[in-house]
């Protein structure tokens, strides 16, 4: 073995070439020290064991070539061609208004990451053993880190392929869970690397939704759980239809998906009332350093309304489980749990202004629910905004949203959309060209792991730093979607 590694090293000494971004930065630090090299010699010997340090299979591939190991040593001696944002990015002090360094970045993203046109894609196990995960984000500029939601109130780190057995926090006692209840979402500020915020929605003990801010601790892979900042507490009717999904949009702006409070046909009718939060798409101005600790953006629909009801950005919601911008275009992809017959997946333009009327409960995707007090559905249904695909229960019964792909390994999958089904666990994409779905392609079998494996229950999907996507199985994996090559 040690004759091995020295011969792998020797070689990539004597054929050093300009290193591909950095090549071998196992711990994201920006260097590539001595051990970081021995490491990927190691990987590459045992031809297995890529998870201990991705940073080394450039192309993703599973293995470590010599060309890879020359990338590394020339790094090693050379330095990298950019210094990538760290794994452990500087964090604030416990007080987040303390900014800290902010990591540098290429401006291409895909800089340094092969890319494998007419290749498709496979799915491969990047976490296993977690308990219920319901969600998977990352902060902008970490390539290095991704964070998964477990939903009794555990938020777990897999970092360069390892997932770490210290949660980045742990609020059980603060959480209500399971079933639609739990810990369901989180979503880190734009400005993360400086101020070290994100946000979570939980179920509380007495059943109320929370959307709360939380800071980073002063180990960047543990957050501060007494920093908490409560912004909201919103009154749950029942124990369903919770929501749960918050995220960033292109503005900066914190967008938070409300279900209609639950039980079944949303009898109060909240998500057509003006009166309530439930059952509606919020938007809110997060960087306000007091209570509390939003703002209702000026430009919203009905600001006039004041605090809390201004904050509606969009209504006639049943259940949004997952939405997201498509990082390229700004379209807002919205994935609506149907009540008897249909689900469906609505999509807001990137020019929208707000205020549109997804229809539950006077419809259920296009078709007529309930439409009391009139006594019919209206037709034409102006003031609706219809959904891009629906599909009845014959095909699933409980839509999870997804992303459109924007990443780097996979060219030919740029600009479709993936979404699932909770209960069927297919898996799907499609093209939106001028608001129409075109190309829908059926990938469940394509992307089933394998290997004794199944995606059993599809509970979220993910995306990174650099755009690719993951998939979460409820029953405790994570995948992502990879070259099949």
């Amino acid at each position: 073995m040690r004759s091995g590694l020295a011969a792998l090293l020797a070689l990539a000494l004597l054929a050093a070439v300009p290193a591909r971004a950095c090549d071998g930065d196992c711990n994201g630090d920006g260097t590539v020290a001595i051990e970081e090299l021995v490491l990927a010699v190691q990987i590459g010997l045992d031809g297995s064991g890529v998870e201990r340090c991705r940073a080394a299979d450039l192309d993703g591939n599973g293995q470590v070539s010599v060309n890879e190991l020359v990338g590394a040593v020339d790094a090693a001696l050379n330095g990298c061609l950019f210094v990538s944002p760290t794994a452990t990015p500087t964090s604030p002090t416990a007080t987040p208004t303390t900014p800290a360094a902010t990591p540098t970045t290429p401006a291409d993203p895909c800089a340094g990451v092969a890319a494998f046109p007419g290749v498709p894609p496979r799915t491969t196990l990047i976490a296993a053993g977690l308990e219920q995960p319901v969600d998977i984000d990352a902060p902008p500029l970490d390539t290095h880190r991704l964070f998964i939601v477990e939903q009794a109130g555990r938020i777990r780190i897999v970092e360069n392929g390892t997932l770490l057995g210290d949660p980045f926090l742990a609020i059980e006692d603060r959480v209500s869970c399971c079933d639609e209840r739990g810990l369901l979402g989180i979503a880190f500020h734009p400005d993360f690397a400086r101020n070290g915020r994100f946000f979570v929605d939980y179920t509380n003990t007495d059943g109320n939704t929370v959307i709360a801010r939380y800071a980073v601790g002063a180990d960047a892979d543990h957050a501060d759980r007494d920093s908490e900042q409560i912004l909201l507490t919103i009154d749950q009717p029942f124990a369903n239809h919770n929501g749960g999904e918050l995220t960033f949009g292109p503005d900066g702006k914190l967008y938070i998906g409300m279900g209609d409070g639950g039980s079944g046909g949303d009898p109060f009718s909240n998500a057509q009332s003006d009166d309530v939060l439930l059952g509606k798409l919020l938007r809110l101005d997060v960087d306000v350093e007091g209570p509390p600790y939003y703002a209702v953006p000026p430009d919203n629909p009905h600001p006039e309304r004041g605090d809390p009801l201004g904050l509606i950005w969009a209504k006639g919601m049943r259940n949004p489980w997952r939405f997201s911008f498509d990082r390229t275009t700004g379209d807002l992809y919205i994935a609506d749990v149907g009540q008897d017959h249909f689900e469906e997946i609505d999509v807001q333009p990137a020019a929208s202004r707000g205020g549109e009327n997804y229809g539950w409960r006077i419809f259920e995707a296009n078709a007529c629910y309930d439409p009391q007090p009139a006594p019919t559905c209206p037709q034409p249904p102006d003031g609706f905004t219809f959904p891009v695909l629906q599909y009845t229960h014959a095909s699933g019964c409980a839509v999870v949203g997804g992303f459109v792909y924007r990443g780097c390994a996979l060219p030919d999958l740029r600009g479709q959309y993936l979404f699932g089904d909770y209960c069927t666990a297919f898996l799907q994409t499609f093209t939106l060209v001028d608001g129409v779905v075109t190309g829908l392609q059926d990938r469940t079998a394509a992307l089933a792991p394998g290997g004794g494996r199944s995606i059993a229950s599809v509970s979220s999907f993910g995306e990174d730093a650099r755009g690719e996507l993951y998939i979460a199985d409820y029953d405790g994996e994570v995948y992502e979607i990879v070259p099949a090559q």
